[in-house]
């Protein structure tokens, strides 16, 4: 059986999948930027304070989330999730940011926490590529009606976003003694 594209995913898919290569290779290449421009003159913990505080809120948020679609009220899980996807783009537009404001800081843990936080660090960065397609699929597939989709990548999606979201907040903890 052959399957066709609906007019709205004629748009949104292509969209999405743009979305899901640009972001990563910006962020790569704003890491890899010679030079910093403070543009905002903040202190070097502003940004990941904000963002560690960006990232527990949409973890709370997700959790919510969940449980509104557990008991089946599905208007507060979708206005949960539109408020945990919002966060989550001002986390990245602030993200984007503070790659341009401030000089990365390197960790300066040893021993077996160093391994811990690496292994964080890694799975947090690899999942967070990851996550971006997952989520515009999801919330797409959600707000379209398309519920049965929406339900099958959400399944992946809010193990991996939830992840994503508290793996940042260890992060931000790990990295505190060196702001």
């Amino acid at each position: 059986m052959k399957t066709t594209l609906k007019s709205s995913d004629r748009v949104a898919v292509p969209v999405i999948i743009g979305l899901s290569i640009a972001v990563p290779v910006i962020v790569l290449i704003l890491m890899l930027l010679p030079e910093r421009y403070n543009i905002f003159g903040t202190d070097t913990i502003t940004f990941p304070l904000f963002h560690a505080i960006l990232n527990f809120a949409t973890a709370v948020l997700l959790i919510v989330g969940y449980f509104f679609m557990r008991i089946q009220n599905y208007v507060l899980h979708r206005n949960t999730m539109i408020a945990a996807f919002g966060l989550s783009a001002i986390f990245l537009v602030s993200y984007v940011l503070s790659k341009i404001s401030n000089e990365p800081i390197p960790y300066g843990g040893e021993g077996i926490l160093r391994y811990v936080y690496f292994f964080i660090l890694v799975s947090h960065i690899v999942l967070s590529g990851i996550i971006v397609p997952l989520v515009l699929f999801t919330i797409y597939r959600g707000l379209s009606g398309e519920y049965e989709k929406h339900a099958r990548i959400a399944r992946w999606t809010f193990p991996i976003w939830l992840y994503v979201a508290i793996t940042g907040v260890l992060v931000f903890l790990f990295m505190l003694p060196y702001y």
